[in-house]
């Protein structure tokens, strides 16, 4: 999800060989991980309430880390970096943005969530709206974590398995998924979210790691012991600063300027940060409201973190290495791996990226069995004994993985992988974005104006598709023709959208007061004037820091 536009094309042309200890410890991390995750979460009589969300039980701390953890895919680690070295720091926004968006969900959605003891997002909008709502947002969040999280996380992971023990990648992608299905389907959400904590671990500890050393790098080899000296070496080849302005040199829009930012970024995050099944699943499994609640706003503090672990190296990278990397962006984060890492942490960094894939496709997986059992059996069956919707969601998982391990083999055939990435949710963001924010917030919002606002979203976002993303033409008419970056017309949709919901719901009758109580905020600012302040830990006081951070962090860079 909204990561930065690349492609995993040029992997495969780097020398990447493993010593013996290296590989030693990635292949003992995959079997501990397996084991790990079948240990903490196997009952042999689960509950469906076990399997999908952990007997919700889970504390805040471990909810943040897994909404770190299933965010950020190998995909990400590469493209960050990647783009890092090719734009500069303005990648940033891709993390920081999801610390606003992060605000949002603990303070405004979750609470709507936890009170309603929902399995799934879709359950939601049938109580707000309609069923037929709920079908269509189920079919949507099906597709999505089959096509997206799960099917081009294999890929990317395969292809960086091709270059570090060159596996074919029909066998790699075999590899990962089925050792990540395996511990999945077996040990259910708890499996996913207690090995993310290990995996979170080894991810930073592998990524700081590489920063240090860049930065040692960069005095030892450059002279460069300064943030500023820094700027001044990348200068004006790629932008230091976080925010870019709206235009290049050459006239037309910058992809990552603060208006493309502005405009496109909440549209997208919202939808995948607030309303995923795969991400919000994490804040459904919380023991208390205030665990939720917090929990994803502990996840917006760690999101602060890529920005300087893994964009950052992509920029030290083009101060170090850039006669060597030249325009084979994809081969930046390798690169910095060949030449600075020893055998051993080689092998650790190795098992973060692997780590990295594995959390994501597996909170995937768990959240397509969740929606398998609850929106398709559950609904279609409602008495249903809890064993049955345990077997059925987990043979669900594997039939979903094996799809996404098909679709997956077809990824060499895309010219960028992030730019179809971050243009398929165009598809339906809008318009989820739309029918939740007006949902929660306008009682006035009609089951019609939703069907209407999901139904046009899903017609032009296939158009859109169609002429931009550079399968059935070598030409994007949208982003070369028009000159309008994917971000924008995110925005563009969006208002589509918001007015489509409007008009419909004007002109259709209001929905029953008693049908959407507790659905709705009675006030626009009632998620800030709910109870008293209890302590540091009341969410709306950590988020009031995080948000001081992140004006301090934007002021700064």
């Amino acid at each position: 999800m909204i990561t930065p536009q690349s492609s995993l094309h040029f992997l495969g042309q780097i020398d990447a060989t493993f010593s013996p200890l290296d590989t030693g410890i990635v292949i003992g991390y995959i079997i501990f991980i397996c084991i790990l995750g079948i240990w903490v979460g196997f009952r042999k009589n689960t509950s469906s309430s076990q399997l999908f969300l952990a007997g919700r039980s889970l504390g805040w701390p471990v909810i943040g880390i897994s909404l770190f953890c299933a965010n950020i895919s190998s995909i990400h680690l590469v493209g960050l970096a990647a783009d890092g070295y090719r734009v500069g720091m303005p990648v940033g926004n891709f993390e920081w943005g999801a610390s606003f968006c992060l605000i949002i969900l603990g303070l405004v959605f979750a609470p709507f969530y936890f009170r309603s003891r929902l399995s799934t997002l879709p359950e939601y909008v049938e109580r707000r709206y309609s069923p037929i709502t709920r079908t269509i947002l189920g079919v949507i969040f099906v597709l999505s974590a089959l096509l997206v999280h799960i099917g081009m996380s294999l890929y990317a992971g395969a292809k960086l398995m091709n270059v570090f023990f060159g596996f074919n990648i029909t066998t790699a992608i075999i590899v990962i998924a089925g050792v990540t299905a395996i511990y999945t389907v077996l040990g259910g959400l708890k499996a996913v979210m207690i090995t993310n904590v290990v995996q979170v671990i080894i991810l930073l500890a592998g990524a700081a790691t590489l920063t240090y050393l860049g930065w040692q790098a960069l005095g030892e080899e450059r002279g460069i012991t300064t943030y500023a000296q820094l700027k001044e070496a990348v200068s004006p080849d790629i932008s230091p600063t976080v925010l870019q302005p709206i235009k290049n040199a050459d006239g037309g829009f910058n992809d990552f300027s603060w208006l493309c930012v502005l405009v496109g970024y909440p549209i997208l995050g919202i939808w995948y940060w607030c309303t995923d099944q795969t991400i919000v699943q994490n804040v459904l499994a919380a023991k208390s409201e205030k665990d939720g609640r917090d929990g994803a706003i502990f996840g917006g503090f760690l999101k602060i973190l890529p920005v300087f672990l893994m964009v950052l190296p992509g920029v030290m990278a083009y101060a170090l290495y850039r006669d060597e990397i030249q325009g084979e962006n994809n081969n930046t984060l390798m690169i910095l791996m060949q030449k600075l890492l020893q055998p051993g942490f080689l092998g650790i960094f190795a098992a973060g990226l692997l780590a990295a894939l594995m959390s994501t496709v597996a909170a995937a997986l768990n959240s397509t069995a969740t929606l398998a059992s609850s929106d398709i059996l559950k609904r279609l069956r409602p008495d249903t004994p809890d064993k049955t919707l345990v077997w059925f969601g987990r043979i669900a998982s594997i039939v979903v993985v094996l799809l996404a391990m098909a679709w997956s083999t077809q990824g060499d055939k895309f010219k960028s992988i992030f730019e179809a990435i971050n243009k398929i949710p165009m598809m339906f963001a809008p318009a989820i974005t739309t029918i939740f924010l007006m949902g929660v917030f306008w009682k006035r919002g009609t089951k019609q104006a939703a069907i209407g606002t999901l139904l046009f979203n899903m017609g032009i976002g296939v158009i859109y598709l169609l002429v931009d993303i550079p399968i059935i033409t070598d030409k994007q008419l949208i982003a070369e023709g028009l000159g309008l970056p994917f971000m924008l017309v995110g925005g563009i949709f969006f208002v589509f959208c918001l007015v489509i919901y409007i008009i419909v719901s004007l002109a259709t009758p209001a929905p029953d007061e008693a049908h959407i109580k507790n659905l709705v905020w009675e006030h626009p600012l009632g998620f800030l004037r709910e109870g008293r302040i209890s302590g540091i830990t009341d969410p709306r006081i950590m988020a009031l820091l995080l948000l001081v951070i992140m004006v301090v962090l934007y002021v700064v860079m």
